[in-house]
């Protein structure tokens, strides 16, 4: 139905209706969502997770109805302001759009989390966080693309651009050839399966975890709360130490340069009552062997298995501090010494 309204008053009034609408349709919206969220908890949460999003477009939309029907609708620099509601509802749109998939790739990894503990829960949820990224990224490349295609002048210059798709793909292959590279290779690590979110990892000399994998750069949480970023790349080009490839169980040695008078069976059997004595140790494996003898001691090798590194790390201390001090009490021959033979 087409309104004459010329005056400002009624401008406002229109917009006012419109707007007045809008409210009521949101609010329809959420108390629906609020009814039935009671039964279905997941249509509640996404209600609340997308209602500044349906805010947003619900306004801008009814603002721009109301300005359509009235006075501006009909003067001449109504066309370029129009464009610009267009747009804004583009963004809105886009803004509402991404929310529901954010929402609904979060209650997919929330599901995965509960169903799926180690590796393969890892892995799952290291692809669904490619992805769920990978898709926003195409929702605002779709949306700007939309916006500029909403202009006449920007459909011209692509029909231009499109008679001269070959140069053109050549200049910004090699431009972008960097930037393409890295989010290739950002698909390449979720989907390969080389490295997962929680990850224990050892890069560049540094022990760590995989704390975020984006589509261009990998983020390693350093175990001293540093943070060392890696493009994508860096992880298909080189060699990485990972520990929990297939499994979080992992073993843990340490090394201990003794004396050759060193009692072995005593050894042995203190080693054996430390890590009994120890929630760390998962009773997989344990031993103790000589693995070297040069110069003036012999280098012995303590063996332990855990659950995972967390518990390895803690393991391997608890070993090293009470064997030292065992030895330093029990068996203080044991302790390494220089030993010098003087002639006369």
């Amino acid at each position: 139905m087409a309104f004459e309204w010329s005056s400002w008053i009624e401008t406002v009034l229109a917009i006012a209706i419109a707007v007045v609408v809008a409210i009521a349709v949101v609010v329809l919206v959420r108390l629906i969502t609020t009814l039935v969220g009671r039964r279905v908890g997941w249509l509640g949460d996404i209600g609340r997770r997308a209602q500044a999003a349906l805010w947003a477009v619900a306004l801008v939309v009814a603002v721009w109805i109301g300005c359509a029907v009235s006075g501006p609708g009909g003067e001449g620099w109504w066309p370029g302001v129009s464009r610009l509601f267009l747009i804004a509802t583009i963004a809105t749109g886009a803004w509402l759009l991404a929310a529901l998939v954010s929402f609904g790739f979060e209650a997919i990894i929330a599901r995965e989390d509960g169903s799926l503990a180690g590796a393969e829960g890892r892995r799952r949820r290291t692809q669904l966080l490619v992805i769920h990224r990978l898709v926003l990224v195409i929702i605002g490349v779709i949306a700007v693309g939309t916006a500029l295609f909403s202009f006449p002048e920007m459909r011209a210059v692509g029909t231009s651009l499109l008679a001269s798709a070959g140069i053109v793909s050549i200049i910004a292959g090699l431009a972008a050839q960097s930037i393409l590279g890295n989010l290739i290779a950002g698909i390449q690590v979720a989907f390969t399966d080389a490295i997962r979110v929680g990850d224990v990892v050892v890069i560049e000399g540094e022990w760590g975890r995989i704390g975020e994998i984006n589509l261009s750069y990998v983020v390693v949480y350093i175990w001293d709360e540093r943070r060392l970023v890696l493009p994508c790349s860096y992880f298909t080009t080189n060699p990485i130490e990972t520990w929990t490839r297939r499994s979080d169980k992992i073993l843990g040695t340490v090394y201990m340069d003794l004396d050759w008078r060193v009692p072995m069976d005593a050894l042995r059997a203190k080693f054996q009552e430390i890590i009994e004595a120890s929630d760390a140790w998962d009773r997989r494996s344990a031993s103790v062997a000589v693995t070297g003898s040069e110069g003036g001691h012999v280098t012995v090798r303590f063996v332990m298995s855990s659950k995972d590194s967390d518990d390895q790390w803690t393991l391997r201390v608890t070993v090293r501090e009470q064997l030292m001090t065992w030895l330093q009490r029990e068996h203080p021959e044991a302790l390494p010494r220089m030993r010098v033979t003087t002639d006369g």
